[in-house]
């Protein structure tokens, strides 16, 4: 934990940006969140409350949202991003002038941008120069870290001094936080994780049993591990809490998002009808496009991302897709 109180910055207003503010007011920081929704912002200030995204939890009372960026970014020393992947560049860039210039800038967000496959934090040093930058992941539902349950993740930063800094500001009795220099192996465990629980789901909507969701999640960590390693990962980050763990909460937890929509294709829905009506994005959605375009550019094989995508964007009967994945040539396993 840190020796001083810090002055936040939590920018998107999201459960998980909700649920990071919430943990550094507690933690005895002063946290200003930026929510684009006029109604989240006046139920935080009002009710200490964020009905839309994190409904029935209580928010500790010295969090102050604000939907001016400028306002909330002023003084801070600790900026986390906290928006949706397909649109952080442009939160980023909307506001990187006022940011602090010893700012250190913080991402929860995982994903892989479509438009140019860079990382997360790669967004964002591209948008706001000259800050050290933070990936922060691991298995962590935002309802359950603002309940105050245990949670451990990852802060993971080319700079130890900044992912020390995140370290200390987000650490609590039930927040533990490891560090690490692996940022492409920890940003990319958490955006493909994502894919994977699309698939977990999948299978489940299909009514399948227990054995095709450990062949799935087991194979999945390989081709996660694949592509990362190819792209300078250690192998060794993927069997950890932004990898594996993460991997098992997202596949197999009932707050996943991911896994849900998942689940409705499973059961028959289209895309369209899956996404229809959710406040909240599924990253597993935007990043099996991504996913497969970085693996593709890579020349690594990802057979799971690429029968997703199929499902999701070609309209591969699900069926079909698991017949096809069986049918494949036969290997050894670490081939």
């Amino acid at each position: 934990m840190t020796d001083r109180p810090l002055a936040c910055a939590v920018i998107g207003g999201g459960a998980w940006g909700t649920a990071i503010a919430d943990r550094l007011v507690r933690n005895g920081h002063g946290v200003t969140l930026w929510a684009r929704e006029e109604d989240v912002v006046n139920a935080i200030n009002a009710r200490h409350e964020n009905p839309r995204f994190l409904p029935n939890i209580s928010l500790a009372p010295g969090l102050a949202a604000s939907s001016d960026m400028a306002r909330a970014l002023h003084g801070a020393g600790l900026v986390v991003y906290a928006a949706p992947s397909h649109v952080l560049r442009a939160v980023v860039a909307s506001c990187a002038g006022a940011i602090a210039p010893d700012a250190v800038l913080s991402v929860a967000t995982k994903g892989i941008e479509r438009e140019t496959l860079a990382l997360m934090t790669d967004v964002v040093a591209q948008e706001a120069h000259g800050h050290a930058v933070v990936a922060v992941s691991g298995p962590s539902f935002a309802a359950e870290v603002a309940q105050g349950q245990p949670t451990a993740v990852v802060a993971a930063s080319s700079s130890h001094e900044a992912a020390k800094l995140v370290q200390g500001a987000l650490s609590a009795a039930a927040f533990r936080v490891y560090t690490s220099d692996d940022v492409v192996g920890v940003e990319l465990g958490g955006a493909l994780k994502n894919v994977m629980a699309v698939a977990t789901g999948i299978l489940d909507g299909l009514g399948l049993g227990y054995n095709p969701r450990a062949a799935l999640m087991t194979r999945g960590l390989a081709e996660m591990t694949r592509l990362g390693v190819s792209l300078g990962a250690r192998a060794e980050t993927f069997a950890g809490l932004a990898g594996l763990g993460d991997l098992v909460l997202t596949c197999t937890g009932a707050l996943s998002r991911n896994r849900a929509l998942g689940v409705a294709i499973g059961q028959g829905q289209s895309l369209d009808e899956a996404l229809a009506g959710k406040d909240s994005v599924a990253e597993g959605v935007l990043n099996a496009q991504s996913a497969k375009a970085l693996a593709d550019r890579a020349g690594v094989e990802m057979p799971i991302i690429d029968a997703t995508y199929r499902i999701l964007f070609e309209g591969q009967a699900p069926r079909e897709a698991v017949a096809d994945l069986m049918a494949r040539e036969l290997r050894a396993e670490r081939d």
